[in-house]
């Protein structure tokens, strides 16, 4: 896909984010199941019911926009699964938990960067399914992602050859 535009961009970001949740949806049972804690078990669990509503969510965004959420896999999430994987494979027990801990902890701060991005596209387009996508994606975090990030208010540019373009 090439991307001219923000919502050139902005689709291709929700496309990854897409994948990167269709990906934990089979990542997160895995998880849970090597879990030793029986509260961290329900913790992979509880996170598997939420990231199978950002799924509906992302898919809710894309048919506004009239575009399908599938076509682009997250090679970032990818990686972050394939460390889960690692450490379920070659952690001794007794540091099982506090390893699976810590990838999900990074899986967080992955998606967390994600949909601060997309939110902060969604700020900047104008139309009604903007605007909607921009509500669905603001439940994701709740109140504590009602401002934009610094930089949204700033503005930015994107550089393509010969042109300098503001968004």
């Amino acid at each position: 896909m090439e991307i001219d535009t923000l919502k050139d961009l902005y689709v291709d970001e929700l496309k990854d984010l897409y994948s990167a949740e269709k990906q934990l949806v089979k990542a997160l049972p895995k998880m849970a199941k090597a879990a030793k804690d029986k509260e961290l078990q329900q913790a992979f669990r509880n996170h598997l019911k939420e990231t199978e509503q950002h799924v509906a969510r992302i898919e809710q965004i894309c048919q506004a926009l009239g575009v399908s959420p599938r076509g682009k896999k997250c090679v970032g999430m990818e990686g972050l699964i394939e460390e889960g994987n690692e450490m379920i494979n070659e952690a001794n027990p007794e540091a099982l938990d506090a390893g699976l801990i810590s990838k999900a902890q990074h899986v967080e701060h992955y998606e967390m960067a994600g949909y601060g991005t997309v939110r902060t596209y969604a700020l900047h387009r104008r139309s009604r399914h903007q605007r909607r996508s921009r509500s669905l994606i603001t439940s994701r975090f709740g109140p504590r992602c009602k401002k934009p990030l610094p930089h949204a208010r700033q503005g930015f540019f994107i550089r393509r050859p010969a042109t300098v373009r503001a968004i």
